[in-house]
């Protein structure tokens, strides 16, 4: 007998629930629950034994990881054997989709979130690998401390939280002694560890963003997480010095207001992007004469094979004597990404150092400063110098924004097109519409590569 279309009269107001086709060998199905009695023609013990209850519980579990928690929590009603199911699901999420009300107050929306978390932690049994709080309108309220607590007793090892409204929600103390965690991630939040935190020694994954938390508990974290992999840091408060010493970070990424960084024991750090937002000009006076930022940052870096420089970053690595080339070689570096302000020779100087120390470096991404450009370079330079100074590179493809025609951009664009022998393509983007006078000026330019494609592409 099909199944299709039964109407049981112990559910009401239940959405349709429709598996994935691809989770059975046959057609796709679906069950409604739409009347209010079951026809009397029709009994459960004549009826064909149907697939879905009989499907196996490895099978179960990878359609329940494909729902959002509302729409796992309803499968139970589709048979016995999917009642509970969902209670042992080891990720749970708890966003904009697990919680749906017709009504746009948002006191309601909040305590319906908080009323569908304290039931799902309720039920829920055996372990759980991962728990994400997210939800445009959630507020650090008390409960999450006690929502904190029972994951950390339940050894959680991945904890999301993201505070989208209000003041920074202080995490709870019992979150820095949970040893299981192996992914954390929090946003908007305040990070005060108790004098007795030792470090996440399982801990690989940490990405803080919009967060406070002073200078030596940033420096004890870091240093105090063995095994840490990945690092994200985005606008942040409490510390202006960045230390870093994490002898297993491979991915290094960061953007916000700081005076300084370093790094120790980081040899296996692999890809780099730092962004620096404010202009570190107001702050140079007092490096006048002082050591190179630039040799200091790539002290510990012998392996980095991505770096990005944003915003007002290449400022900083330009402070002190800018050398020629690095004392070791960046051997491993095949991408580089740089914002800079063209008018600025110490700048100019920062990133030809750059790819002067970077033999194997096949892509490049150079980025204006279109604010800056209407500072005019009062102190005359010589080109000809930088290319006598600078060797063949292998660059492949090479991408240029923001740029607005004058005539620094256009020498670098130049020396590129000079050095490149094996250069297959040159993307050229303008800050706006400046007509044709840049297009027939690129095309001008001798190019040391054959196969070399400029492509100009109209910011319109």
């Amino acid at each position: 007998m099909n199944i299709q279309n039964l109407n049981f009269s112990s559910f009401q107001d239940v959405t349709l629930v429709s598996i994935p086709s691809q989770f059975f060998h046959a057609a796709p199905f679906s069950l409604r629950f739409t009347g209010r009695e079951l026809p009397q023609s029709l009994c459960l013990t004549d009826m064909e034994p149907d697939r879905i209850s009989y499907l196996p519980g490895h099978v179960i579990d990878q359609i329940l990881s494909h729902l959002s928690i509302k729409e796992a929590v309803r499968t139970s009603v589709l048979s016995s054997k999917w009642r509970y199911r969902w209670a042992t699901l080891p990720n749970l999420v708890f966003d904009g989709q697990c919680v749906s009300v017709a009504a746009q107050d948002h006191v309601i929306i909040k305590n319906k979130l908080l009323r569908t978390v304290d039931h799902v932690l309720l039920l829920h049994s055996g372990s759980i690998n991962k728990f994400k709080l997210s939800h445009r309108d959630l507020l650090g309220v008390a409960d999450i401390d006690r929502w904190t607590l029972h994951l950390c007793r339940k050894s959680v090892k991945e904890f999301v939280l993201e505070i989208w409204k209000g003041q920074r929600y202080k995490i709870h103390s019992c979150l820095f002694c949970c040893q299981s965690l192996t992914h954390l991630e929090l946003f908007n939040c305040w990070l005060k560890p108790p004098s007795t935190f030792k470090g996440f020694r399982n801990l690989k994954s940490l990405d803080l963003q919009h967060v406070t938390l002073a200078q030596d508990v940033f420096e004890n974290l870091i240093s105090s997480c063995p095994v840490l992999e990945r690092l994200t840091l985005m606008n942040f408060d409490g510390f202006t010095h960045l230390n870093i010493d994490a002898p297993n970070l491979l991915f290094f990424d960061i953007g916000g207001k700081f005076e300084d960084i370093s790094f120790e024991n980081t040899s296996q750090l692999a890809v780099v992007s730092i962004g620096l937002y404010v202009n570190f000009e107001i702050n140079q006076s007092r490096f006048r004469g002082g050591s190179s930022n630039l040799l200091k940052f790539f002290l510990h870096l012998p392996h980095v094979q991505r770096l990005e420089v944003q915003s007002y970053f290449l400022k900083y690595l330009a402070v002190g004597v800018v050398p020629v080339n690095l004392p070791r070689p960046c051997i491993d570096l095949s991408y580089l990404s740089i914002r800079i302000n063209f008018n600025d020779l110490k700048e100019i100087s920062a990133a030809l150092c750059l790819l002067r120390s970077s033999p194997n470096l096949q892509e490049l991404e150079i980025l204006a400063r279109p604010e800056e450009q209407t500072v005019l370079v009062t102190h005359a330079y010589s080109w000809e110098d930088v290319y006598f100074a600078c060797p063949e590179m292998h660059l492949r493809n090479v991408k240029i924004d923001g740029i607005s025609g004058i005539k620094p951009e256009l020498d670098f664009i130049s020396f590129l097109l000079l050095y490149s022998p094996v250069l297959e393509r040159m993307i050229v983007k303008p800050v706006s519409n400046i007509g044709t006078e840049l297009m027939k000026e690129l095309l001008r330019f001798r190019r040391v590569s054959r196969q070399a494609e400029i492509v100009y592409l109209d910011s319109s």
